[in-house]
């Protein structure tokens, strides 16, 4: 039995399954992913996750990759379960405690393990631009899906049809200050997992006191002696 859903998380209600030419994949595995996400995160997490996967296979689409639909879907929905309350003290990156839960979720389930770690991967590297676009295509696509949603990168590339279409049936209210919010509270509790990456920013902003890590000052205050 499924936990009981989150105050907060969307209803389940029944949801258009194919938008601007993109069809959610349609199996067992991805409707439990689905219940998961809904189960044990909230409507900005569920929504935020949904659109990463249709921005991510419009990307697809648009540069011509072959990818399996229902690995990039599990990629996109599992991204940011790891900025969850529970993983606060994991002392782990948020994309790590994300990307195992989906591997314990797809183990779970017989899943073949090259498929285990695709979707692995796309979810550890999502926040670390300019390694992702030149790996598997669902690796490539959930960075693409996120840059999509959270930056903005390539806003143009895709049609403005098609991006109503997405944000009609997953809507981002205040969706920037909403989004940030959710990183500076998955991240301040561990912010040593933040050094040489993305969510550094975060604290640097939003997180009083915060310290980055400095890379030549590690370097140079080393135990070496010269």
């Amino acid at each position: 039995m499924a936990p009981a859903a989150r105050e907060g998380a969307p209803a389940l209600t029944s949801e258009p399954q194919t938008v601007a030419g993109v069809s959610v994949p349609d199996t067992k595995i991805a409707r439990e992913a689905t219940e998961l996400v809904r189960d044990t995160t909230d409507e900005l997490i569920y929504h935020h996750s949904r659109r990463v996967y249709f921005f991510g296979s419009l990307q697809g689409r648009r540069r011509d990759l072959s990818f399996d639909p229902e690995l990039l879907y599990l990629g996109a929905m599992f991204h940011d379960l790891g900025l969850s309350e529970r993983f606060h003290g994991s002392g782990r990156r948020f994309e790590v405690d994300s990307a195992d839960e989906a591997r314990r979720f797809l183990a779970d389930r017989q899943v073949p393990e090259d498929s285990v770690r695709r979707v692995w991967t796309a979810i550890a590297l999502h926040t670390t631009p300019g390694i992702p676009e030149f790996m598997e295509p669902e690796v490539a696509l959930v960075t693409a899906g996120v840059e999509y949603d959270v930056l903005g990168i390539g806003y143009q590339d895709l049609s403005d049809a098609d991006r109503a279409a997405v944000v009609a049936l997953h809507p981002r209210p205040d969706f920037k200050r909403r989004i940030l919010h959710a990183f500076t509270e998955g991240t301040r509790h561990k912010p040593e997992t933040t050094f040489g990456n993305v969510k550094a920013d975060v604290l640097a902003h939003y997180e009083p006191g915060f310290e980055r890590g400095d890379f030549v000052r590690i370097i140079l205050d080393s135990a070496w002696p010269e």
